[in-house]
């Protein structure tokens, strides 16, 4: 979830660019740093960590007079958290910052290098700023080098480039990722009026950093290319809010419905780096790893044991390795047997969660290897494991994990094709399969509001009943019970989810109208099996609601979901009904969703 900030203007660029990345630390990043023009002089401070590294690197330098800067927060996709992959990336004479993935970059890079260019990172943004010099060369105008560079830009990206061909300007290009450009009405105050300087433009990757600064905003609609001098014919122009709180939220209702919404994004961040168009790779995985490995043990907690239990059924699927899920909280006491040709996998999207961190440190005692799955670089579980596996999901607000979830299963696939990829039990025609999947998949959680506000009015008649029965097969007996989860974390509703093969081995006694049936009903997945359960339900008048592609006689009420190809796709469109409709009773029952009561972030207590 990177983060940019850029300023044009005669104000102390470096505090204006720290500043404005501070407010975006909420999204998450492992690095950071800046650039700023001025005086014709380029000046680049980059680090590693936390912001104040990078301010502690700035705390000697100022910029005095008019200039540009450019600053960004990055979460490492192409290349490790290194200063040198940091951004900003330079040429001879430019720096650029880039949110999102250049598809194309190899190639790009190839045809730069055979051109006499050197590079110096492992980062897919660098070829950026040499492409750009490089029809600079050609064209010897900075706004046309500048258009001529975007329109070879594969993929997608937020992009701001300082050069000093053109000293007065920065340069933006937005393909898929967002890119905010903004100006106060009266540019570094009313006392300013008549200084030809105050013409401060500034750019953020969200509302955040702009709070304060500016009053109108252009949103950047995607293919917009050009620089800061193009403000005043930009439309439409749009208020911006003065509450921090509102643009860190992007106007949602609360930090969970935005994580919600951020899923697609975020999705196709964990791919980055990892699946492209000829295989799926995991550069953080050294093959010493996998030496002798021949099953798997999982061990997490809470909503990432759901992902774990997801994990087992792709991990056998795909890879054709054994593997075994437990509760970390379990583990400690059972006296398990471990074997030396175990690999032990630990998920924790904190990283810090006490029972999943002592688990691992008992494995490590006993040899065996360790992958950890988390979100937060640097936190104990990372720094323990042998290898680690970032979901990159961002900083994730909201108590009742969402996006975590969702980042946690793409990596576990991802994960079990490399390993049938290693294992040879995948061919390149099942590479290009799953390939199409994942893609489907991530393309599934993109939130249509028409569907938002189906489950919004249908949200109504679940307040009451004495309960819920979440129930689905295979993986989608897990993901059952996550959506029960998610329920009883926000709104205090009792729910439950079963493997529906189970309900008639007792739990069908509790069924009557008053009990509330979530059904996962997916097409290409052991249809006939559940839809048998669901009419066992319907036979003792249980109050169904059915998440499908297709209608379903026998339901109450019908959550439809858009047509998919694969059951993964539909697992993802899946998941992303169940967290809505637990939001939205949660709020007409008027509870905080963000903050519900008696949990915690991070556990970090057994």
């Amino acid at each position: 979830m990177c983060g940019i900030v850029g300023y044009v203007g005669s104000g102390e660029k470096k505090q204006i660019l720290l500043d404005g990345l501070k407010e975006l630390e909420y999204r998450g990043y492992d690095s950071a740093g800046l650039a700023v023009l001025s005086n014709d002089a380029l000046y680049s401070f980059k680090a590693t960590g936390k912001l104040k590294n990078l301010a502690d690197k700035t705390r000697d330098f100022s910029s005095s007079g008019f200039g540009l800067g450019i600053a960004h927060t990055r979460w490492a996709t192409h290349g490790k958290p290194t200063e040198i992959n940091a951004h900003p990336h330079t040429g001879e004479f430019s720096f650029v910052v880039h949110n999102g993935i250049i598809e194309n970059y190899k190639e790009l890079k190839s045809e730069l290098e055979n051109l006499g260019h050197t590079f110096i990172s492992q980062t897919d943004t660098e070829v950026i700023v040499h492409l750009f010099e490089q029809e600079f060369k050609r064209v010897k105008d900075a706004r046309a080098a500048w258009e001529a560079t975007a329109s070879r830009l594969q993929g997608a990206y937020a992009t701001l480039l300082i050069t000093k061909v053109a000293p007065d300007r920065i340069f933006y290009a937005k393909k898929g990722a967002p890119l905010i450009i903004g100006k106060p009405k009266v540019a570094g105050g009313a006392e300013s009026k008549a200084d030809s300087s105050a013409c401060d433009i500034y750019f953020a990757s969200s509302d955040a950093p702009l709070i304060g600064l500016v009053d109108e905003v252009v949103y950047l609609e995607d293919g917009a290319v050009g620089d800061s001098s193009d403000f005043d014919k930009l439309a439409p122009k749009t208020t911006l809010s003065h509450s921090k709180s509102f643009a860190q939220k992007e106007g949602f209702r609360y930090f969970m419905e935005k994580e919600i919404y951020e899923q697609e994004q975020v999705l196709l961040e964990t791919m980055m780096g990892r699946v492209n168009e000829s295989t799926i790779t995991l550069d953080e995985i050294d093959s010493s790893l996998l030496e002798g490995i021949s099953e798997i043990t999982i061990c997490a907690c809470g909503t990432s044991y759901h992902t774990a239990m997801v994990g087992k059924y792709l991990l056998e699927r795909k890879a054709k390795m054994r593997t075994n899920v437990v509760l970390a909280s379990e583990f400690r006491y059972a006296k398990p047997i471990l074997l030396p040709y175990e690999l032990f996998i630990v998920i924790s999207q904190s990283g810090e969660t006490a029972d999943t961190l002592e688990a691992l440190k008992l494995a490590k005692a006993q040899g065996l290897r360790t992958l950890a799955i988390c979100n937060v670089d640097n936190s104990s579980i990372v720094r323990e494991s042998d290898c680690v596996l970032l979901t990159r999901a961002g900083i994730e607000k909201g108590v009742a994990s969402t996006k975590a979830f969702a980042t946690q299963v793409m990596v576990l696939w991802i994960l079990s094709v490399f390993l049938g990829i290693k294992r040879e039990v995948i061919d390149n025609k099942g590479i290009a399969s799953e390939r199409a999947a994942m893609i489907a998949a991530i393309n599934a959680t993109k939130i249509n509001p028409a569907l938002h506000e189906r489950i919004k009015r249908l949200s109504k008649r679940y307040l009451h009943g004495h309960g819920f029965f979440f129930i689905g097969r295979d993986v989608f007996y897990p993901l059952a019970l996550e959506g029960a989860l998610k329920l009883k974390e926000i709104s205090y509703l009792h729910a439950e989810g079963y493997a529906s093969g189970e309900m008639k081995h007792g739990p069908i006694a509790l069924v009557d109208a008053n009990l509330f049936t979530i059904a996962l009903v997916p097409k290409h997945l052991l249809y006939e099996k559940i839809a048998s359960n669901v009419e066992e339900l319907s036979a003792r008048d249980a109050t169904i609601c059915v998440i499908a592609q297709d209608e379903f006689a026998l339901a109450d009420d019908w959550i439809e979901i858009t047509k998919a190809q694969s059951y993964m796709e539909e697992f993802f469109a899946m998941m992303v009904a169940l967290q809505l409709l637990s939001l939205e009773i949660a709020i007409r029952l008027g509870n905080d969703v963000d903050m519900p009561r008696n949990l915690a972030k991070s556990v970090t207590v057994e």
